[in-house]
């Protein structure tokens, strides 16, 4: 082995690598998730080669071996090690503990990933097995949608419904029925997609009242009944168990007004946010059609006049079932990838939906205060100040800051 091919061995090696693709959309520079995992990479390589824990651990190379530590020194009882040192007694708090092996296990996953490591050892039960149980998310642990997030996922949501509605509108009157078809429902789907991430983005109604819960047939999803666009006003099957009325603030009508003129439901108990899962309509298409007394020869040859089963759906009001909260969250997995958002959290690579109410919430308790907010989140004022605590104690440490800034130019 040369020495470069060595040196590519030392687990600091991959460090910077890591961080820079874990860093998306900024060139490998600046973010939350960077500084942090950085910073526990930086401790893992300090234990990893005896500088930090017991006085008794001497680090994961063999005593008889003069180097730094590498790939071959880790396999899963090293890690099992690691998440001992990190439940020790040092003060930490249970979630805490959790977080910080988070972030060495994702560097081990990418490095199982790059070839430098076997298996996922990090992962394995008996890796994990000294990790106490997470005491529950402390506030503003939680994702939630910064400004620039928001801005560019709905920027994108709504350059790809716009891009794919012209297409669709202006095409040549000769064209084929087929091809038309299939330029409107790709316009159906980036227009559902807009009007789904506009009002996740900005009324912060929970995802399990905006959408369909298998388990729970009370919660069937929004229909266009349930949406008073002149109003500014949506009623969902709220956590209390109970219909009530949500805020459709403005940016949220344009995306539904020309979502709804492109869909032109059937009937007002059309879901607001229908499936586009093809198996899931085909199934639905020839069931109802075959309850309507159609010779499957029929079925077939009505199919075949469609580019796609929701197409046909729309046509013979054969109503589909609203996407689940899965649904959402896979839907939500594409755009911020498609998009490309720059994303720095530990628990998430993407733009959860529960991120764009979280990220309301924290514009409305900055702007207008607790009880402005819970009204909005339809929560009690205590859980909102419970929730987003961590507000208000940055407000106070900018205070603390800007008053020791003040002694301190005093004395000088």
């Amino acid at each position: 082995m040369t020495p470069r091919e060595r040196a590519d061995r030392l687990l600091a090696s991959s460090f910077e690598r890591y961080l820079q693709d874990k860093a998306k959309g900024r060139g490998g520079d600046g973010g939350n998730y960077r500084r942090n995992a950085a910073r526990e990479l930086e401790r893992f390589a300090e234990w990893a080669a005896g500088d930090r824990g017991r006085d008794d651990w001497t680090g994961v190379v063999p005593d008889d071996v003069d180097r730094e530590p590498a790939f071959e020194d880790l396999n899963e009882r090293m890690f099992r090690e690691y998440a001992r040192h990190l439940a020790g007694d040092r003060g930490l708090k249970q979630n805490t503990v959790q977080t910080y092996y988070r972030y060495i296990s994702a560097w081990c996953g990418w490095c199982v990933n790059e070839g430098h490591l076997e298996a996922h050892y990090a992962k394995r039960a008996s890796a994990m097995a000294p990790l106490p149980e997470d005491d529950g998310r402390k506030p503003g642990d939680q994702q939630a949608w910064t400004s620039e997030q928001r801005h560019e996922l709905t920027s994108h949501v709504d350059e790809q419904a716009h891009n794919t509605i012209e297409t669709y509108t202006t095409l040549p009157a000769d064209t084929d029925p087929l091809d038309k078809q299939r330029a409107r429902y790709t316009a159906l789907k980036a227009a559902r997609d807009r009007a789904l991430v506009f009002v996740i983005a900005y009324t912060a109604v929970r995802v399990g009242e905006l959408l369909r819960d298998p388990n729970d047939p009370r919660r069937r999803g929004v229909r266009w009944e349930d949406l008073l666009l002149d109003d500014g006003s949506m009623n969902v099957y709220r956590k209390k168990q109970q219909w009530d009325a949500a805020s459709l603030p403005d940016p949220v009508i344009s995306p539904l007004r020309n979502y709804r003129q492109l869909m032109d439901p059937p009937t007002e108990r059309w879901p607001v946010f229908p499936t586009f899962d093809q198996r899931t309509l085909a199934g639905l298409v020839q069931k109802e059609l075959t309850d309507r007394g159609e010779r499957p020869e029929a079925i077939s040859e009505r199919r075949e006049e469609y580019a796609r089963d929701l197409l046909l759906a729309l046509a013979e009001d054969i109503r589909p079932p609203s996407i689940t909260t899965d649904g959402a969250r896979s839907i939500l997995q594409r755009l911020s990838e498609d998009g490309a958002i720059d994303i720095d959290h530990p628990k998430h690579d993407y733009l959860a939906p529960h991120g764009g109410r979280r990220g309301m919430g924290e514009v409305l308790v900055r702007a207008f205060g607790y009880t402005v907010a819970a009204r909005y989140l339809d929560n009690s004022e205590e859980m909102v100040r419970e929730r987003y605590s961590h507000i208000k104690a940055g407000e106070l440490g900018d205070v603390a800051t800007e008053a020791l800034e003040e002694v301190d130019s005093q004395v000088g």
